[in-house]
């Protein structure tokens, strides 16, 4: 299965043959509505990180009409402040499930927009998009704290919470270089995203007491990597630190210490950090090794309780799907992939003069 146009293929030996990706983005594309929306899963609600996870997988699968769909829903349905509420019941627009507006959910457009536009070189498609991501980013930059951190979210009230998360932290960060390479291709600098840029990467490489204590998760192990913050040997470090804690041989990796739970979304995203640390055996080995929760449909369960010999959640979402086709799209060269997750050539933004300043993420090339 050969992406039109961009020479990378979705066959991965020992993970999934091009039929079998095929498949697997053909599902994705069924549980998308007529309006562009992507729930988990038809009946279940959808939240904007992960319909842009599930359209990026759509772009690497060659469909890129209902890709740009699923970025022209988020385009109507943007709220005043630039926001969208966290969850939507079956992506329905007019009924709003969770009204919060998480901050990294917001965020993420930016990778999705700059990463269909590389996949597809519609600069239309990228200047219609570009306002939304300019209203995204500032309103995530609102909640930016003097200290580099991101509030988590604002509450259905306005309330901004001020709690930052790790995860959700490293997410923006990657959101925010994204932006700014479509500042640079808009030909509108914005030299306060580069600030907060900088201001973000140090805390998060640098300061994890800003941080709510989520250290029993495994995300908050491996985002700094997966969100550029790390890379060269500071990316590997990191992830040989809690290998041994978070990875089980041949089944993948735990969502939650120390629950006999392995799941699909955070092992696929783990494969994406470590092909981004220059770790690629070990990214295709984390992938077949959770081959054991590919359904017949082409979709994959959340996720296994090893100690039951159970599937649970008994779901297939869209984005756990959608991960696995990004994690065989990066590993097998995919170039606007491998630009938005190596992030080798993405603005890095300002150091800010912390702690005697703090030099940009390791030097080590990053694999295309």
């Amino acid at each position: 299965m050969t992406v039109p146009g961009r020479g990378a293929t979705l066959a991965l030996d020992g993970v999934l043959t091009a039929e079998e990706a095929a498949l697997t983005a053909n599902r994705i594309a069924e549980l998308q509505r007529p309006d562009g929306a992507i729930p988990w899963f038809r009946g279940h609600h959808l939240d904007p990180w992960d319909h842009v996870e599930a359209a990026m997988a759509l772009d690497v699968a060659g469909h890129h009409a209902p890709a740009r769909a699923a970025y022209e829903w988020l385009a109507r349905h943007q709220l005043p402040d630039g926001s969208w509420y966290a969850a939507y019941d079956d992506g329905d627009a007019d009924r709003p499930t969770d009204l919060s507006r998480e901050t990294n959910f917001c965020a993420y457009v930016a990778v999705g927009v700059l990463h269909h536009h590389l996949a597809t070189g519609d600069d239309g498609f990228r200047r219609r998009m570009w306002p939304v991501v300019v209203a995204a980013i500032d309103f995530v930059l609102d909640l930016q704290h003097e200290d580099g951190r991101i509030g988590w979210k604002r509450e259905t009230d306005g309330t901004a919470v001020t709690d930052a998360l790790l995860t959700g932290c490293a997410s923006i960060h990657q959101a925010l270089r994204c932006a700014l390479r479509l500042a640079e291709l808009a030909g509108d600098p914005r030299p306060d995203w580069e600030l907060a840029t900088g201001r973000l990467a140090h805390a998060v490489r640098s300061h994890p007491e800003r941080f709510l204590d989520k250290s029993r998760y495994s995300m908050d192990w491996y985002y700094p990597v997966l969100g550029g913050v790390l890379r060269g040997d500071a990316a590997r470090a990191r992830l040989d630190s809690r290998w041994e804690e978070f990875v089980v041989p041949g089944l993948g990796v735990r969502c939650v210490l120390p629950n006999p739970w392995v799941t699909g979304g955070e092992s696929a995203e783990l494969a994406l950090s470590l092909w981004a640390a220059g770790d690629s055996d070990r990214a295709a080995e984390i992938l077949g090794a959770i081959g054991h929760l590919r359904a017949a449909d082409g979709l994959y369960w959340t996720g296994y309780v090893y100690a039951d010999d159970a599937f649970w959640p008994e779901e297939r979402t869209s984005w756990t799907a959608g991960s696995v086709l990004l994690a065989v799209a990066a590993l097998n060269g995919h170039p606007a992939t491998t630009a938005v997750f190596g992030g080798g050539r993405l603005p890095e933004g300002l150091s800010p003069d912390c702690c005697g300043g703090s030099p940009p993420p390791g030097a080590d090339p990053v694999p295309r």
